[in-house]
């Protein structure tokens, strides 16, 4: 199941202006990773990824007929390195991205749903796109969105996958925020560190 960009559209990332770009190289909460080990944290991010993956399995494997599965995730610290990336394309959480790949091969939808602005939803399309991952669905807060509720919204767009048919079999991210709000058969929470990282 691949949704590849054709060329034209994955170049239409360089119309983003250079400040939405500098934004995704240089992370609000950069400064707050010092005293985050970044060998402690895929470490521990593996140990989330190994707990889940056995479950994909076993859920993947037990599909029911016409039943279309997704996995939701978060993006910031959870499928890319925000505030270890600092270059762009950031790189993927290699952990995250092993376990999408495997439920990606398999069939399953992959739907990202973040608190970032709309503004750089192409820069961020290309960024997953870029490092692996086949997007079926991004979701990112429009200009009315940002007054709302950060977990309130997330759970919305869980919503709105389901009303596309999708049965959520998990929901992967490292905030509360992320995972509040039900919406999805099982969650998995990647480290944060009480919010050092995004």
């Amino acid at each position: 199941m691949s949704n590849r960009r054709p060329l034209a559209r994955r170049l239409a990332v360089t119309a983003v202006s250079a400040t939405a770009l500098a934004a995704l190289a240089t992370p609000a909460h950069a400064a707050s990773t010092e005293d985050v080990d970044y060998t402690t944290w895929q470490t521990d991010c593996q140990t989330v990824m190994d707990q889940a993956l056995p479950y994909l399995q076993q859920r993947i494997a037990a599909t029911k007929p016409g039943e279309k599965q997704a996995i939701v995730f978060d993006i910031d610290n959870t499928t890319l390195e925000t505030d270890f990336g600092f270059s762009y394309p950031q790189p993927a959480n290699q952990p995250v991205l092993d376990v999408a790949l495997y439920a990606q091969e398999h069939g399953v939808a992959l739907f990202f749903v973040t608190a970032r602005p709309g503004i750089i939803y192409a820069v961020t399309d290309y960024n997953l796109d870029h490092v692996g991952y086949d997007v079926s669905g991004l979701y990112v807060r429009n200009f009315i969105d940002l007054f709302k509720d950060v977990a309130a919204y997330k759970t919305a767009q869980r919503v709105a996958i389901e009303n596309k048919g999708y049965t959520i079999i998990a929901n992967i991210g490292n905030s509360a925020t992320d995972l509040s709000g039900g919406h999805a058969e099982k969650t998995y929470k990647l480290p944060d560190y009480d919010g050092q990282l995004s």
